[in-house]
């Protein structure tokens, strides 16, 4: 076969192939669409951010935290009021989510209307009782206020006034956040303490000592005994304490919830609370539920907690 004879078979098959093409990109173009339902893309989901840092410098390390965003976060360019949510002794800035379920309570209240969309923040204290140590060597208390705050607020779509947000906790986490709403009333629109660490001096002093010098020494005093842990640490963050010191103006500037079960070892703590409260005639709500000092009584208690603080959120 001629070269040329092998060029026109070459040619012939290119325009043969190109027709078909063609013909093929007709058909599509001109063929009727199916009336079928158009594939729709699931909008966000709420958002959990566990174990997220940021570098502080005045605890000379990196501090996490996990982050409950609501529902609608990333189709909205909204603000959204916030809460703090304090963790107990020996848990960390997950033990709110594995434990407490918190992010699935909230989000199917949000989604029923019984909660506004709220973003909720949960710290990691360690063992510190979210406060300056006696030592003012670990400063949780300045570290929460001067520089996780403005973190939060700077990172997330936050409303920025006090009324918007809030802070609550369990147990440590509650003694906590009695202590930081107490020194700080320009902050915090309203305070849930659940199961709250609250002590008179009496029963400070007399604490075990095994468990003092584990749990409370490191922060409140070092390892003494008695009336020696009634420092000014101790004086300075005691919620009965406060509740019976601090000036009534800043007191009443916060909404007050107090919640400890029946069987709980600190009732007679958080009762006491409420009586200085309401000697002093402090606006405040106090709960007692039956139950004991576990996770059963904080996962049914903080929706009904954050239902508290939601008012705080409403006009």
């Amino acid at each position: 076969m001629s070269i040329r004879t092998i060029l026109l078979y070459s040619l012939l098959l290119v325009s043969a192939l190109g027709a078909s093409a063609q013909s093929r990109r007709r058909t599509q173009l001109t063929t009727p669409q199916s009336n079928g339902p158009v594939p729709v893309v699931a909008a966000p989901q709420a958002r959990l951010l566990e174990s997220m840092r940021f570098n502080s410098s005045l605890m000379n390390q990196a501090v996490r935290y996990s982050i409950y965003l609501p529902p609608d976060y990333y189709v909205s360019n909204r603000r959204y009021p916030v809460v703090y949510l304090l963790h107990g002794y020996g848990d960390n800035e997950t033990s709110w989510v594995q434990f407490g379920e918190a992010d699935r309570l909230v989000d199917e209240r949000v989604k029923a209307g019984e909660l506004p969309p709220m973003i909720i923040v949960m710290p990691n204290g360690g063992a510190t009782w979210y406060i300056n140590d006696y030592q003012s060597k670990v400063r949780y208390e300045d570290m929460f206020v001067q520089e996780l705050i403005p973190h939060i607020d700077s990172s997330f779509r936050t409303r920025t006034q006090r009324e918007y947000r809030a802070i609550s906790g369990l147990s440590m986490g509650g003694f906590g956040s009695l202590a930081l709403a107490m020194h700080h009333p320009e902050l915090f629109g309203a305070c849930a303490a659940l199961s709250a660490s609250a002590r008179t001096d009496e029963m400070f002093a007399a604490i075990p000592d095994e468990r003092y010098n584990a749990v409370f020494g490191p922060v409140f005093s070092g390892s003494v005994k008695g009336d020696d842990r009634l420092t000014v640490t101790w004086k300075r963050n005691s919620p009965i304490t406060l509740a019976k010191s601090a000036p009534e103006g800043d007191l009443s500037r916060v909404r007050w919830y107090i919640d400890c079960g029946d069987d709980d070892a600190l009732s007679a703590g958080n009762a006491l609370l409420h009586i200085a409260l309401l000697d002093r005639k402090i606006p405040h709500e106090y709960r007692v539920r039956n139950g004991e000092h576990n996770w059963t009584y904080w996962r049914e208690g903080l929706p009904d907690a954050l239902k508290f603080i939601a008012d705080s959120f409403r006009r």
